[in-house]
């Protein structure tokens, strides 16, 4: 924790040269049990736990110039280890905005196949979109980026070493771009490629779409993503979630999903799924909102596998607060 507040003085102390700094944060964890588990070591453990933390420095350069530095603290999820969150730089990109139309980004930026279908679901601190979840797509990566609206179509675009926060390891790059279109104000389609060159003649290309529905009272959107991987099966999932507004402070939500065997699936953390069988995600929760920066998210949220044997149950009481 010494080297986080080192980072962080040192940060905030490069940015507050002239224009104001704004500091946001942002948290989340549950109380959790599991009555059921493929993996008997996991079946039974219940306990508290800080999934992710976000402290996010950002400051306007100048009227076309802005930079953000963004700290994650997370841990291993695994059941097993026994450590403390550990801290490392989830972004640092400068932003050049020429005009609505164009934005280039330098740095560590986020992923064009993140930043729609995330916050379409909206409900980050309760699991990840089901892509993210099995380890198919990064959410970030280090290279040059540029996006833009026109109307109602934006783009996104990236290049970069396709390690996602971690150092290049080898010659091959990763490209990706997405674009979203909104015929009308309640409805989006968007739809996102990559191309990944790896090591050994293992390259991927990964496809994603989403279409939603969104409104003041409830939004509902359908996502399919699939992978193609060499010298490997490939790899698809589908995904049905939406939230129902039932007052200013009680929302309902819920989703299903279908994912391919994921040979990575005991390698998600907080979760670990078996890796030999196909499943079927469904989660259900309500959110209470006890201020806007402040939620508790009671859910539940069953891996039915499709081979038999013991599914994955998880009980959950989700807790989410900002700054």
């Amino acid at each position: 924790m010494k080297r986080f507040a080192l980072l962080l003085l040192l940060s905030v102390s490069l940015f507050a040269q002239e224009k104001p700094v704004v500091i946001s944060g942002l948290a989340f964890g549950d109380y959790y049990v599991v009555p059921s588990h493929h993996d008997e070591r996991v079946e039974g453990m219940n306990g508290f736990w800080i999934r992710r933390g976000y402290l996010t420095v950002d400051r306007a350069l100048s009227d076309e110039l802005f930079a953000r530095i963004r700290f994650e603290l997370n841990q291993a999820g695994d059941f097993r280890t026994n450590a403390t969150l550990e801290p490392y730089v989830k972004d640092a990109f400068i932003r050049w905005r020429r005009s609505p139309a164009l934005e280039l980004y330098i740095g560590l930026s986020p992923s064009p196949a993140i930043e729609t279908v995330e916050r379409v679901w909206g409900y980050r601190s309760v699991e990840k979109t089901v892509l993210d979840l099995h380890r198919v797509i990064a959410t970030r990566d280090l290279g040059i980026a540029a996006a833009g609206t026109y109307g109602r179509v934006k783009y996104q675009a990236q290049i970069g070493n396709g390690s996602a926060t971690g150092t290049e390891t080898n010659e091959g790059k990763k490209v990706a771009a997405s674009m979203s279109l909104a015929p009308t104000a309640a409805t989006l389609v968007d739809v996102y490629a990559d191309f990944e060159d790896r090591p050994g003649a293992t390259n991927r290309t990964t496809l994603q779409g989403i279409g939603a529905i969104q409104t003041e009272r409830y939004r509902i959107a359908l996502q399919y993503g699939l992978q193609f991987r060499d010298q490997q099966d490939d790899f698809d999932a589908i995904s049905l979630f939406g939230s129902y507004n039932l007052s200013p402070r009680w929302a309902l939500l819920g989703r299903v999903d279908r994912a391919d065997a994921n040979p990575e699936g005991d390698r998600i953390p907080y979760v670990q799924l078996d890796p030999a069988r196909a499943s079927t995600m469904f989660l259900a929760g309500a959110d209470w909102k006890l201020h806007k920066n402040l939620s508790i998210i009671p859910n539940v949220m069953l891996f039915a596998y499709e081979d038999g044997g013991e599914d994955d149950l998880f009980g959950k009481v989700t807790f989410s607060f900002s700054f």
